[in-house]
């Protein structure tokens, strides 16, 4: 990828010029291994770091379009959509130069050629939606990060949504249109944790577009396709095939086939959840008199597929059935386990053709292998008939369910078998034992035997006086105490010592907890009652804490001083509901500051509340108060649940300029955790100030 982004910097530079610099893109793209995806990626990278002119952003990426075209009849992993017959798609010879001001035309055989310049990267659709960041290609449109001005302005947390903007290849179709209307309803229609939530459609004069939820994450495709990448332990695996199944099975059960079901379509989020995308395509198969749609438009008419993960059905134009999709899930699944394509990426005609069967993955189980297999099948009466029974039979290695549960019990009734074996040799040892018996009588020991010798007598040995009780230990001191503390994982804790009581307080997971964390104090020398003022957080908490404990704990042993809280919350149990203005009162520390607030919120992202747009200077005075948000900047939305408000004070800005009004917080944390320790090694950790707040939000009544 470096050599796109290196040409385009010689192109920015006036290193090269625009004639060489588009032959230059045409090798690239002729030779580049990279999904189309990351080929726009990279455009828009660039763009963003230093703006290209219009005209040639635009030409890159027609460029870029045409290559998944080529792709697909190479049988790639992209979906390819064929437009009007016949139509010519690549730049006629008679179109301008590349060096040329105008943009290119995209040419067809029924259509007078016009002038057209895509949306892209900084552009604003009906002035609302800013394009940012490209995250995705497929074959109806590419799709972008965008900030709604509208949520900006509204001060909502999360302003971000991404925007499928239909392909100039795909709007040349008369349908285009109708197919995005379509997909917008029949995705709001599909309501379901695993399934992203789109919200409607609309268009800025020809652009047409689809908003919907952004998804902080990865695309399946990227993990499938990373350098090296062997394949996923089975428990992974069907966590991971599990969300998906989930996902098709819900919209089976609508009577939707996804019918483009593959890895670029499923997006792993960063806060561990499996999202499925882009139903654009699919297609009723259980038809029904009141569903207009299927006479006025039929999706599959756009001949819109990606043949790796088609099921020969699919490829013969056969009606849409759901056993389409678990092929695909089949395929999909055999390469989390193994790394490769079961049929080495070829179509499943040409697998078909060829006789090919799939090899069993290394230690898969017979269950889960026959479920594969089964999900493989190049014949759809072969083939599994429902995701249902897929996911139950796949998953038939799990621990405590099918052979597992059956081993389980044959262990267990072994177990009870040894047990009772046990328990009878020790009864019936014990009856034999000189301590178990009574000691007999005269009478029965038998005439012949010889007499007892008599035991020796009993040597008095005198008893030693017990030892003198061992001297009192130390009382123990507050460095060994807080060096203890400091060795607990995900948490922040500080104590203090009132002789050989130790009083603990800050924030704790809920595993070790409490007890583990009392024990491993009592064992410092000299400690033998310990008090805890502790609040205990899950375990979502721990890279908040692991990056920023130690912070707060050395500021809280240095005296601390500054300090945050829920506006109006006078106790620890800080609770707001849905809707409900989020406000929080801060205290700076003794010396000039710059402050930083940030929200954690369960979704894994980060928001920050301050410094932001309409607040970036966040110099403070020493001992300043002042309430964050008291304008009604941010509001409490879904997901509901446990949630974190930072307060960082540090003597020098955190970072040179403003950060995005949200992003994903393991990035952020890890730049976070750099810039702080640049700063303890320059300036000592003192003059670090960090504090939490946990805040309980909740669903309002209806």
């Amino acid at each position: 990828m470096d050599s796109l982004a290196h040409a385009i910097r010689q192109l920015q530079t006036g290193a090269m010029p625009r004639t060489e610099f588009f032959a230059q893109v045409d090798r690239v793209l002729e030779n580049a291994p990279e999904s189309v995806g990351r080929l726009l990626e990279v455009l828009s990278e660039e763009h963003a770091r230093k703006p290209l002119p219009g005209e040639v952003y635009t030409e890159i990426q027609h460029r870029i379009e045409r290559l998944i075209v080529a792709r697909q009849r190479k049988g790639g992993d992209d979906t390819f959509v064929q437009t009007r017959p016949g139509a010519n798609t690549m730049r006629d010879a008679s179109s301008p130069h590349p060096s040329s001001p105008h943009p290119p035309r995209i040419m067809s055989d029924d259509a007078d050629p016009e002038p057209e310049r895509m949306k892209g990267v900084g552009d604003t659709l009906n002035n609302r939606f800013v394009l940012e960041e490209c995250i995705g290609f497929g074959g109806m449109g590419t799709v972008y990060k965008a900030l709604d001005l509208r949520k900006l302005e509204a001060s909502d947390r999360k302003p971000y949504i991404a925007i499928k903007v239909l392909n100039v290849q795909f709007r040349g179709h008369p349908k285009s249109l109708i197919a995005l209307q379509r997909e917008a309803r029949k995705a709001q229609a599909l309501a379901h944790p695993n399934i992203v939530s789109v919200y409607d459609f609309d268009r800025d004069g020809q652009m047409v577009y689809l908003t919907m939820e952004y998804l902080k994450g990865k695309a399946l495709s990227q993990v499938l396709r990373a350098p090296g990448f062997t394949g996923m332990p089975y428990a992974d695996v069907l966590r991971i095939v599990t969300g998906m199944g989930n996902a098709l099975s819900y919209a089976h059960e609508h009577g939707f086939v996804h019918c483009d079901f593959k890895p670029g379509n499923v997006i792993l989020t960063d806060s561990g959840n499996v999202k499925v995308i882009d139903f654009g395509i699919a297609r009723v198969f259980q038809k029904t008199e009141e569903d207009v749609d299927v006479t006025v438009f039929d999706p599959g008419s756009l001949g819109a597929l990606t043949p790796a993960y088609a099921s020969p059905e699919m490829l013969e134009h056969l009606d849409p059935d759901p056993r389409d999709d678990i092929y695909a899930l089949a395929c999909i699944t055999y390469e989390l386990l193994t790394g490769r394509h079961p049929f080495t990426g070829v179509s499943a005609l040409q697998a078909r053709g060829a006789g090919m069967k799939p090899q069993r993955p290394a230690k898969l189980a017979r269950g889960p292998w026959h479920a594969l297999k089964c999900g493989l099948a190049l014949g759809r009466e072969a083939r599994t008939p429902t995701v249902e029974r897929f996911l139950r039979e796949f998953g038939a290695a799990r621990p405590g369910t099918s052979h597992g549960m059956v081993a389980g019990a044959v262990a267990g009734i072994a177990a009870v078998v040894v047990l009772g074996a046990v328990g009878w040799y020790v009864m019936q040892g014990r009856s034999h034992t000189p301590e178990a018996s009574s000691p007999p009588a005269a009478s029965t020991t038998p005439a012949s035997a010889p007499e007892a010798t008599p035991p020796p007598p009993i040597a008095h040995t005198p008893v030693p006086a017990p030892p003198a009780s061992p001297a009192p230990a130390p009382a123990p001191t507050s460095a060994a105490v807080n060096a203890a503390l400091a060795r607990i994982p995900c948490a922040a804790l500080v104590g203090t010592v009132d002789g050989h009581t130790v009083s603990v307080a800050g924030l704790l997971a809920v595993a070790p907890g409490q007890t583990s964390l009392k024990d491993q104090l009592t064992a410092v020398p000299g400690v033998t009652a310990v008090h805890l003022d502790v609040a205990q957080v899950a375990r979502d908490k721990c890279p908040i804490l692991t990056t920023l404990g130690p912070y707060w704990s050395a500021y809280r042993q240095a005296g601390g001083g500054a300090a945050i809280r829920l506006t109006g919350a006078h106790g620890p149990d800080a609770r707001l509901m849905e809707g409900d203005s989020l406000m929080v009162d801060v205290t700076t520390p003794a010396a000039e500051s710059y402050l930083a607030v940030d929200y954690y919120s369960l979704d894994g992202s980060v928001t920050h509340l301050l410094p932001n747009m309409r607040a970036r200077d966040n110099r403070a005075p020493p001992n300043y108060t002042a309430t964050v948000g008291s304008l009604g900047e941010w509001g409490i939305g879904r997901p509901f649940g446990a949630e974190m408000v930072v307060l960082m004070t540090t003597p020098t800005p955190l970072f040179d300029g403003l950060r995005p009004v949200s992003e994903p917080a393991v990035g952020y944390l890890a730049e976070v955790g750099k810039r702080l320790d640049q700063m303890r090694a320059s300036g000592g950790t003192g003059r670090i100030a960090v504090e939490f707040l946990q805040i309980h939000t909740s669903a309002r009544k209806r």
